[in-house]
């Protein structure tokens, strides 16, 4: 089945899961029968502002959705679907986007605002609105913040020399990686080391 929200179009599949935000503006076509499971979330238990969600079917989603199932058949047990409702809109509050993720595990390498779109499987454009609202912060705000708290820690934890911290960080060359500091922490790394030792 096809799936096109506001700002992406997503093939569904048994082997994903899809969470649609409230008041998504959606359409859906398939040009085959299928089957698939729907729950509506009442919105008064989700949490806070929560945004369209594709996963992969791992080990937990499918436990989930065989429970689901085996409720469904079971009509008088309604307490059993409230705590299995309960506990997925545990799982979309608690979590994190793909290509928040995926920032954080490789923040200190360059990173496209293409390719981080294309993990969630937005726009570039609509991406960065995206991603602003999930944190408040635009794309390269959010990664230059990781890294300087990295640089940082990295000039006070260890005694590696600042030219093997900037190409840890990626930088070309030193003279942008001390300008870059700079600019952020209004002195260069050598006097942030040796003030905060």
């Amino acid at each position: 089945m096809e799936l096109k929200t506001g700002s992406q179009t997503i093939n569904l599949t048994p082997d994903h899961c899809f969470y649609l935000a409230p008041y998504s503006d959606h359409d859906f076509r398939s040009v085959n029968q299928n089957e698939f499971l729907v729950l509506d979330i009442p919105e008064r238990i989700l949490p806070g502002n929560t945004s369209d969600m594709y996963e992969e079917m791992n080990d937990s989603w499918t436990a989930v959705k065989y429970l689901l199932l085996q409720e469904i058949n079971n009509t008088g047990h309604s307490d059993a679907l409230g705590n299995l409702t309960s506990y997925i809109t545990h799982k979309i509050k608690t979590m994190t986007p793909s290509s928040i993720e995926y920032i954080n595990k490789n923040y200190k390498q360059r990173l496209s605002l293409e390719t981080l779109a294309a993990i969630e499987n937005y726009h570039p454009s609509y991406y960065s609105k995206w991603f602003k609202n999930q944190t408040g912060k635009s794309v390269k705000d959010y990664i230059n913040e990781l890294r300087l708290n990295e640089t940082k820690s990295m000039l006070l934890s260890t005694s590696w020399s600042i030219t093997r911290i900037a190409g840890d960080m990626d930088f070309d060359n030193l003279s942008s990686f001390t300008r870059w500091f700079v600019k952020n922490e209004s002195v260069s790394p050598n006097v942030y080391r040796a003030l905060k030792k």
